[in-house]
């Protein structure tokens, strides 16, 4: 049976951005993220993570060291009853050529090789020009967060909202196909 995915982006989005994050000790989640991802989970979506890293390329940080944040994230998530169905990263810095880094959809493609995900249900939420790219040229239904204090500009996703709570009915209607 096929199943819908909210896929969301990490850095500003799913956790706080920090440059090249490295320490784990430094991962803190965005507002309502853990209640939200929780009450979407028990809806029917799968959780996937789509993120790029390229810190790992540039040679900032390693990919034990990715792990180790990873692992700290999940922990946090867990307290929520939160477990990632997902999570793909791209290592590559922008000037390497790969099909993964965002908006390209290699990491999209990757997620639904692994995991049977409904497409036409699914929506990829993130705060940049590039995650509502990819969401669209991947045909997903998109949302933007725009944390508030945040002077982003409006990237024209289906849907703009400034916490991660505040997508939860537009999220059950695309799940219900509406």
């Amino acid at each position: 049976m096929m199943k819908p995915a909210i896929f969301i982006d990490r850095d500003d989005t799913l956790i706080y951005n920090v440059p090249y994050l490295s320490d784990p000790e430094k991962v803190v989640l965005t507002p309502g993220a853990g209640e939200t991802l929780a009450l979407l989970a028990n809806a029917g979506f799968l959780i996937i993570v789509i993120t790029n890293q390229s810190g790992i390329g540039r040679g900032y940080f390693n990919v034990e060291q990715l792990n180790a944040v990873h692992d700290k994230l999940r922990q946090l998530l867990s307290s929520f009853k939160v477990v990632l169905d997902g999570l793909y990263y791209c290592p590559h810095a922008p000037t390497q050529e790969c099909n993964c880094r965002k908006p390209k959809t290699g990491m999209l493609e990757q997620a639904c090789h692994d995991h049977r995900i409904d497409l036409t249900r699914s929506i990829m939420v993130g705060d940049s020009l590039q995650d509502i790219q990819m969401g669209r040229n991947f045909g997903l239904h998109t949302v933007q967060l725009r944390l508030e204090g945040s002077d982003k500009e409006d990237f024209q996703a289906d849907f703009l909202v400034s916490s991660l709570p505040e997508m939860v009915d537009f999220a059950l209607a695309c799940l219900k196909g509406q």
